[in-house]
């Protein structure tokens, strides 16, 4: 598979499928920090900048892959929909697979592209893929369930070349998830999510209790031990935690949890995280107080199943400083859930081939 990435942000679909043995053939992104991050780790391949000029005669495209900028569908900006700059560049995602005529499309936007002007627009972008020539197909998947402490829904669209509907829907709406009969409960979901693939995170079941842990950035902690948090419990230093104090594994405090400390990590944002910001933070096992440490470019590298200092690059001469990083990270797709999405083109690609044999 030859695929193409625009707005690509740090290189999380190439960290996703190197393992599947697909080539990019080019980059589109125009930010300076997240071009520093592709150009120093990947220097052999084309950042092709403004993805809407990208012609069409670059070759054999048999896949494009993008997140197009989400801030005029997020509930947290104006919510200027299509209307907005930003907003149409996903109607020219649509033109350019069209262009290069790719045969599958994976694209995706926060979960307020559904109801972005009463649905007209997700509407209006569903039929701009369908005018282009392509069957879709769309999930929200939370990152969460694939591997990594992180809460990040996320809208994912799936369309493959032609009039069958088949091929994308058997992608992203696996049998299991269809059955409608899902038990309730954290541990329950958990317990599915477990088989969909690992992450850089682990949870364990404790007095029942999720814990969640992500490793810990040593360098940044001032607690010699780990960093945990348990869902629904107070009791920070109690014996199940101390397999742990060899400062291995680590979770979360946040807002979002009613100022109680909860098990996964809000959505990571773009922008610089202090121990205020929404974003939350982490809170040593040892010493239970108010303070919060913020995380660390790193932990969210983590939390976004990157590798430690990927963003850890040259930029303008000396080392990336945390504030361009933590936009970077921010703004990029959670690599397992990409990585599931990868491994499913390929189930399907390969019964496909099969059957034509």
């Amino acid at each position: 598979m030859r695929y193409l990435s625009v707005c690509s942000g740090v290189g999380t679909d190439h960290i996703a499928w190197e393992g599947l043995g697909w080539e990019c053939v080019g980059f589109a992104e125009i930010e300076p920090f997240p071009s520093a991050i592709l150009a120093h780790r990947y220097p052999g391949v084309r950042n092709y900048g403004d993805f809407t000029t990208i012609p069409s005669d670059i070759g054999s495209i048999d896949l494009l892959v993008g997140g197009t900028p989400c801030q005029s569908f997020s509930v947290a900006g104006q919510r200027a929909g299509l209307d907005d700059p930003r907003g149409n560049l996903t109607l020219e995602f649509a033109r350019l697979a069209r262009r290069v005529r790719a045969r599958w499309i994976v694209w995706e936007n926060v979960p307020g592209v559904l109801s972005s002007d009463g649905g007209r627009d997700f509407a209006a972008i569903l039929t701009a893929f369908r005018e282009c020539g392509y069957s879709v197909c769309y999930r929200v998947l939370d990152a969460q369930y694939y591997g990594v402490p992180q809460r990040r829904r996320r809208v994912f669209l799936v369309g493959h070349l032609g009039d069958d509907w088949r091929p994308p829907a058997t992608v992203l709406l696996e049998q299991a998830s269809m059955r409608g009969d899902s038990a309730e409960g954290r541990a329950t979901s958990q317990e599915v999510a477990g088989t969909l693939g690992g992450g850089s995170g682990s949870r364990g079941w404790n007095s029942g209790h999720w814990t969640t842990f992500i490793p810990v950035d040593v360098d940044a902690s001032r607690v010699n031990g780990c960093l945990t948090t348990t869902y629904g419990s107070k009791n920070y230093s109690n014996g199940a935690h101390a397999r742990w104090a060899q400062g291995q594994a680590i979770a979360f405090s946040a807002k979002d949890y009613g100022g109680d400390a909860g098990p996964l990590s809000p959505t990571l944002r773009s922008g610089t995280h202090d121990a205020s910001h929404a974003n939350g933070g982490v809170m040593p096992a040892v010493a239970l107080s108010t303070v919060v440490r913020r995380l660390t470019p790193r932990e969210c590298e983590r939390l976004q199943g990157l590798p430690d200092d990927w963003t850890l690059v040259p930029y303008r001469g000396k080392p990336a400083a945390d504030a361009p990083r933590y936009k970077a990270i921010g703004n990029g797709m959670a690599m397992p859930v990409l990585r599931w999405i990868g491994q499913r083109i390929a189930m399907v690609e390969g019964e496909r081939r099969a059957w034509r044999r």
